[in-house]
């Protein structure tokens, strides 16, 4: 039975589901996640947690992102990416400098409108559905960190590409927009691609039809505790061993803070949070 973390390349077209959809037909196992939607246009770096893994889903899906994101100046689109339908076009008088300055104004705690093209329900509906009827609605500005934004270059005419690192819950797609109003132009995102996800990056991915022709796919599954990589190791035995295993608190005298807690053996067995001399289970992987 597979275990593990598969770190797929997402290609474009396929939608996180329809990801996971086809790694339960392959590895033939039901218990599929994700860690984090990615667009249909989007690509890149999708952590996919299977069997015992998924019980992990939701600090990949918790932890920071970072993209590459193609920005188009000039046109406004209804899904405020280039798949949409475009409601205005604008000329453009900014230059590459205009917008190396404006980037300032993004970077750290925002405040950010949810697009109307968005899985977030508003009275039980999901925003897309509403949109796809024509509707619109109002939605509340909701707080994400811009981490880093930089320009790295200017790709063709009134087109950028810029890198952004950026908390959970932030929609580049909405940045883009967002940058393009501020310049007076309008802006839509013209290309994404998914550099990092938690502590997973491009080089620790494998392209979707390499994992689903590949006779070795399970050869490529990390073991869950990849997914806590940034947490220190510490080893327990004897009777801290058996309250681990059952969930129960033990004393261990260390800093404060979150550890991996593995048994003499190697296995892990949980996510812990020491303080006061106390080590408590966050989450437990050990399988009874």
């Amino acid at each position: 039975m597979a275990n593990g973390i598969l770190i797929v390349d997402k290609p474009e077209g396929w939608t996180s589901q329809d990801v996971c959809a086809k790694l339960r037909g392959v590895l033939g196992e039901r218990r599929i996640g994700h860690g984090g939607t990615l667009d249909p246009m989007a690509t890149g770096v999708l952590p996919v947690f299977v069997g015992r893994a998924t019980r992990a889903v939701e600090y990949a899906a918790e932890g920071d992102k970072e993209y590459i994101a193609e920005l188009l100046l000039g046109q406004i689109t209804d899904t405020q990416d280039v798949t949409g339908n475009t409601t205005e076009t604008r000329p453009v008088t900014a230059s590459k400098a205009d917008l190396q300055a404006v980037l300032t104004r993004f970077t750290g705690p925002i405040q950010q409108v949810p697009p109307m093209y968005s899985a977030i329900k508003v009275g039980g509906k999901k925003l897309y559905e509403l949109a796809r009827k024509g509707k619109e609605v109002e939605r509340k500005p909701r707080p994400v960190t811009i981490h880093s934004l930089e320009l790295l270059e200017q790709t063709g005419q009134d087109r950028y590409r810029l890198r952004v690192a950026c908390s959970k819950g932030t929609y580049v797609r909405t940045l883009c927009h967002d940058i393009g109003m501020a310049l007076g132009c309008g802006g839509t995102m013209a290309a994404l691609r998914r550099t990092k996800a938690a502590s997973f990056t491009l080089a620790d991915a494998t392209p979707l039809q390499q994992i689903v022709d590949g006779p070795e796919r399970e050869a490529l599954l990390l073991p869950v505790d990849t997914c806590f990589s940034q947490y220190p190791a510490v080893t327990v035995d004897g009777k801290a061993l058996r309250l681990a295993r059952n969930g129960n608190p033990f004393p261990y005298e260390t800093a404060e803070g979150s550890y991996r807690v593995y048994g003499p053996d190697g296995t892990f067995l949980l996510l812990g949070r020491c303080s006061h001399g106390t080590m408590s289970t966050v989450k437990s992987f050990f399988e009874v």
